[in-house]
């Protein structure tokens, strides 16, 4: 029998799915954040968006899982 991630009763898919909008992108933006050490302004704008997406996903995706 297939496993289909959302079943009925089953969930944990759109966790799964809510977690990686959460902190999926922030890492990814950290992540190009260090790579581009070398220009420091460059960096610094990347590392600000992932801070600020993290604050702004974090609230909107809590807000979903708890049910507003």
């Amino acid at each position: 029998m297939k496993n289909i991630a959302l079943e009925v009763g089953n969930l944990d898919g759109l966790f799964v799915l809510i977690f990686l909008v959460m902190f999926g992108p922030p890492v990814m933006l950290t992540l190009i954040g260090i790579i581009l050490r070398k220009n420091k302004k460059a960096a610094k704008v990347f590392y600000i968006l992932a801070v600020t997406y993290l604050i702004i996903g974090l609230g909107l995706c809590a807000s979903i899982m708890i049910g507003y």
